[in-house]
C-alpha cells in the first residue's frame, strides 16, 4: 500500500491516474488469441514456405518464369492465413472484452462499476454476496461477510471475515458484504498466479494437429533423403541437355512433395469454426477445442446453470397463519444481504408494513438467516434440518422432511419472542410455515440431453446440492440412467480408490453433495477408464476439475477463475450451445480428413514418380507449372471448399490411419499411371521430347485426381456436382486453348497425346474407384447414419 492512507471515500481520480501511469493496475495479458505480429510471423516463417521460396528462386534462374508460378502458393497461403486469423482475432478479442468481469470500486465517495483490469493499487473495493474477490487486500468493513476459499485451500466451508482480515483474489463472497483496500493487483494477485499455474501444463490434445504434425515430420525426412537423389538423377538422365532442365525436374518433384496448404486448411477450419461459434455466443479460447469436444464420450455437468437457470422461484406456502407469515416473509425478502432465496421471495411477498430492527445474515454454513421485526419478535428462515435438528414430532417439520424426500427445496419459517441478533440459533423457536421453492428448469435442457443420448455420449450430473434435489431435477429433464430421485448417489459414500470409484461411475449417473476434490477425482476416474471427458462448471471450485478434464466448458456468468482455465466459454451460460460445438467439431474433423486425403495423394504420387525417375534415370515427367495446374484444380480449390462444407459425420477414431490407407494406394496408382503414360508416348513418339511425356502425364494425373476428388466428395449433392463440373471444365479449357495450355502451362497437346492420356487416366480412375470403395465404405456408412439421424 502507498504511504497515503486510503480514506473511506476511496481514491481520488488524480490518485487513480497516478497509479495507472505507474502501471499499478489489475491488467493482465488476456490469452484469447495471438498478437498480430505473432500471427504474421507464424504464417510467414514456416519450413515449407522457406523451401518453396528457395525452389522459386532456383526456377527463376532457369529462365522459365511460368514454372515459378507455384510461388504464388506461398503468397496465397500466407495472405489467406493472416487475413482470416486476424479477422478471427478481432471477433474473439471483442467478445472477450464485452464479457470481461467487473468490480465495484469506491472513488471520491461514489461507488462505480469498472472492469477488473481498471482496478488500481489501493482502490477501495466493495464486496456483496456472489461477488468474486478480484485482488488481494485487507478488509476495512465487514457486515456478516463470509468468503468461500475452496479454490485457495480446498476447504469447502465458508470462512467468516472481520475488519482487518485478509481476502485474496479468486475467493467468492457467499454471505454478507464488506469493503477492502486492494494491495495485490495484476501479476501480484493470487488469482493471476493461480490461473497461470492452472494453464501451465495444459495443452488441448488434438488428433488432427498431432496427425498433421506426424505427416509433416515424415514428409520432411523423406524429402531430405529423396531430394539429393532426385537432383543427381536429373543431371544424369540422357533426356537432360542443360542444367536448367535438371533443376526444373528436381524442383517439380520436390514441390509435389510439399503439403503447402494442409496446415493452412487445418488452422483455417479451426478459426472459422471459432468465429461461427462466436456468433452463437460460444467463445473458443483454444482453437483445437472445437475438435476435441466432438471426440468427447462423457460429459460431467453441474445441475445449477446447466439443467437449471441457477436461480429459484417461489412454489407454494404451507401455513395456518398466512397474514402474519406473509408479513415476515416480506421482511426476509427485503434483507440487505440479498441472495437467491430472498430474490425469489421478493417476487411473491411485497408491500409488507413491518419495520426491520436488525437480524442475522444468511450463511451457507449455518443455512439460516434471521430478521427482527419491531413489535413482532424475531423470525428465522432456513433449512429445516438446521433450524430444528432434533425435532421430529412437529407436524410441519415432518411434512418438510417428506417434501425434501421428494427432491423439492423447502425452508422452514420459525419465530421467537424478543430481539435476537446472535449467530447462535435461538432455543425457543416455534415452526410457523413451510416455504417450498422450485428451481427453474431450462426450457432447452431436455432437448440438449436427448441430443447427447442419441449421439452415444454418457452424462454424469455432479452437484454439491442434496442428492434427492439433484435426482429430482435429473428425472424431470430426462437424464438417461435414472428413473427416481432416490437413485441419486450421496458423494459422501463414494470410495476414494480411483478404480473402485470408476466402477461406481460406470453404473451411476447422478451424484449429490460432491466436493471440489471429488469432482477432480470423478474426472480422473473416468479418464482412467479410457473416456474422453468434458466438464462444465461455473463455480470457482470447478476450476481445477475443468483443467483436469479433456475439455473444460465454463459458463459466461461463472467465476473469472473458472473462465480462465476453460477452453470454451458459453457466454450466455446456455448449455444448449454444446450441440452446436459438437456439430462444428465433427464438421472440422470430417472435412479436414477429406482435404488431407487430397494433399497426401499428391505427396504420394510425387514421391512415387521421384523414386521411379531415380531408379530409371528418366526425366521427371511433370514441370512445376503443370503441378501448379494439377494442385489448384484437384487439391487447392476443392480442398478449401470441402474443408468449410457442412458435414454431420460422427467422429470415428483413427484419422491418420484412415488417411494413409487411402492416400498411399491411390497415390501409388496415380504415380505409376503417370509414369506409364510417359513410357507409352515415348514409344509412340520417340522424338516427342519432354513436352510429349509431360503433356500425357498431366492429363493422366488430372483425370485420376479428379476421380479421387469425386470419391471424397460423396455422397453427391448439387453443389458438389457443380464443383466437380466446374473443375473438370477448367481442366478441359486449359487443354483445348493453346494460349493457356501451351503459353502458360507449357503443354504440347496433340490428339494422340490427349487420347493416350485420357485412356490411361480412365484406367487409373477405375483403379482409384476400387481402392476407394474398399477404404471409404466404413466412413461413408457413418456419414449416411449421420444424415439419417434427425439433426438437433
Amino acid at each position: 500500500m502507498s504511504d497515503t492512507l486510503v480514506s473511506a471515500d476511496g481514491l481520488t481520480l488524480a490518485q487513480v491516474a497516478e497509479r495507472v501511469a505507474a502501471g499499478r493496475t489489475n491488467a493482465v495479458g488476456a490469452r484469447t488469441s495471438r498478437s498480430a505480429a505473432q500471427i504474421v510471423r507464424a504464417n510467414v516463417i514456416t519450413p515449407f514456405n522457406g523451401l518453396l521460396a528457395t525452389l522459386f528462386v532456383l526456377v527463376l534462374l532457369t529462365g522459365h518464369w511460368q514454372n515459378g508460378l507455384f510461388g504464388l502458393v506461398i503468397v496465397a497461403n500466407t495472405a489467406i492465413g493472416v487475413v482470416q486469423e486476424l479477422r478471427a482475432k478481432r471477433t474473439l478479442d471483442r467478445l472477450a472484452v464485452l464479457n470481461a468481469p467487473h468490480a465495484r470500486v469506491v472513488r471520491e465517495g461514489r461507488v462505480a462499476e469498472v472492469e477488473v483490469a481498471e482496478v488500481v493499487a489501493d482502490d477501495l473495493i466493495e464486496l456483496r454476496t456472489g461477488d468474486q474477490v478480484v485482488a488481494d487486500g485487507a478488509l476495512t468493513a465487514s457486515a456478516g461477510l463470509e468468503i468461500d476459499e475452496s479454490l485457495l485451500t480446498g476447504e469447502s466451508d465458508p470462512v467468516a471475515k472481520d475488519r482487518g482480515d485478509e481476502v485474496r483474489s479468486g475467493s467468492i463472497v457467499v454471505a454478507g458484504s464488506g469493503r477492502f483496500v486492494a494491495t495485490g493487483v495484476g501479476a501480484d494477485a493470487y488469482a493471476t498466479r493461480l490461473a497461470a499455474e492452472a494453464r501451465r501444463f495444459t495443452v488441448v490434445p488434438s488428433e488432427l494437429v498431432q496427425g498433421t504434425n506426424k505427416l509433416l515430420k515424415w514428409i520432411s525426412l523423406l524429402m531430405l533423403v529423396v531430394g539429393p537423389l532426385l537432383l543427381w538423377s536429373q543431371f544424369e538422365t540422357p533426356d537432360t541437355d542443360t542444367w536448367q532442365e535438371a533443376v526444373t525436374g528436381a524442383v517439380a518433384g520436390l514441390v509435389g512433395m510439399v503439403p503447402e496448404g494442409l496446415v493452412l486448411l487445418t488452422s483455417l477450419a479451426f478459426m472459422l469454426a471459432a468465429v461461427s461459434l462466436a456468433r452463437k455466443q460460444t467463445l473458443v479460447q483454444e482453437l483445437p477445442a472445437v475438435e476435441v469436444l466432438a471426440r468427447v464420450d462423457t460429459v460431467c455437468l453441474d445441475k445449477t446453470g446447466t439443467l437449471t437457470h441457477g436461480d429459484i422461484v417461489f412454489d407454494h406456502l404451507i401455513t395456518d397463519d398466512p397474514e402474519e407469515v406473509r408479513e415476515a416473509l416480506a421482511l426476509c425478502a427485503s434483507a440487505p444481504d440479498a441472495n437467491a432465496t430472498s430474490a425469489a421471495l421478493a417476487e411473491e411477498f411485497t408491500g409488507g408494513t413491518w419495520r426491520r430492527t436488525g437480524g442475522v445474515p444468511f450463511s451457507s454454513a449455518r443455512k439460516w438467516s434471521a430478521v427482527c421485526a419491531d413489535g413482532h419478535g424475531t423470525w428465522v428462515l432456513g433449512a429445516p434440518e438446521m433450524v430444528f435438528p432434533d425435532t421430529t414430532d412437529d407436524p410441519l417439520v415432518r411434512q418438510a422432511a417428506e417434501i425434501a424426500g421428494g427432491g423439492k427445496r423447502v425452508l422452514v419459517l420459525a419465530s421467537t419472542p424478543g430481539r435476537h441478533t446472535d449467530t447462535a440459533l435461538p432455543a425457543d423457536l416455534t415452526p410457523r410455515a413451510l416455504v417450498v421453492l422450485a428451481e427453474r428448469i431450462r426450457d432447452d435442457a431436455a432437448d440438449t440431453l436427448r441430443y447427447f443420448a442419441e449421439q452415444g455420449v454418457a452424462l454424469k450430473v455432479i452437484s454439491g446440492d442434496n442428492p434427492r434435489t439433484v435426482g429430482a431435477v435429473a428425472v424431470s429433464v430426462g437424464v438417461p440412467g435414472i428413473e427416481h430421485a432416490t437413485e441419486a448417489v450421496d458423494a459422501r459414500t463414494l470410495p476414494e480408490d480411483p478404480d473402485a470409484l470408476a466402477e461406481v461411475l460406470e453404473h451411476k449417473v447422478v451424484f449429490g453433495r460432491v466436493t471440489p476434490q471429488q469432482k477432480r477425482a470423478i474426472v480422473g476416474a473416468l479418464q482412467r477408464k479410457g473416456h474422453v471427458v468434458a466438464m462444465t462448471g461455473d463455480g470457482v471450485n470447478d476450476a481445477m476439475a475443468l483443467k483436469d478434464a479433456d475439455i473444460g466448458v465454463a459458463m459466461g456468468n461463472g467465476a473469472p477463475a473458472t473462465r480462465a482455465v476453460a477452453q470454451l466459454v458459453l457466454l450466455d451460460s446456455r448449455f444448449a450451445h454444446l450441440p452446436d460445438v459438437v456439430a462444428e467439431g465433427r464438421r472440422v474433423i470430417a472435412n479436414i480428413e477429406r482435404a488431407a486425403n487430397l494433399f497426401l495423394v499428391k505427396n504420394v504420387y510425387s514421391l512415387v514418380l521421384a523414386l521411379v525417375v531415380v531408379a530409371t534415370a528418366l526425366a521427371y515427367p511433370l514441370a512445376p507449372i503443370q503441378l501448379t495446374l494439377i494442385s489448384a484444380t484437384t487439391i487447392g480449390i476443392p480442398g478449401f471448399v470441402l474443408a468449410l462444407a457442412p458435414n454431420r459425420r460422427r467422429y470415428v477414431p483413427g484419422f491418420l490411419r484412415r488417411v494413409l490407407r487411402l492416400a498411399i494406394p491411390t497415390g501409388a496408382v496415380i504415380g505409376l499411371a503417370a509414369y506409364a503414360g510417359d513410357l507409352v508416348i515415348r514409344g509412340l513418339e520417340p522424338d516427342g521430347g519432354r513436352g510429349a511425356g509431360q503433356t500425357v502425364a498431366t492429363v493422366v494425373v488430372l483425370i485420376a485426381s479428379l476421380w479421387t476428388l469425386s470419391l471424397l466428395a460423396r455422397p453427391f449433392t448439387r453443389w458438389k456436382f457443380a464443383l466437380l463440373a466446374a473443375l473438370a471444365g477448367f481442366a478441359a479449357l486449359v487443354l483445348a486453348v493453346p494460349a493457356l495450355g501451351t503459353g502458360i502451362f507449357l503443354l504440347a497437346v496433340t490428339p494422340q497425346r490427349l487420347l493416350v492420356g485420357v485412356a490411361i487416366g480412365l484406367v487409373a480412375g477405375l483403379l482409384v474407384e476400387v481402392v476407394g470403395r474398399v477404404v471409404l465404405r466404413p466412413v461413408q456408412t457413418a456419414e449416411s447414419e449421420a444424415r439419417s439421424t434427425e439433426s438437433f
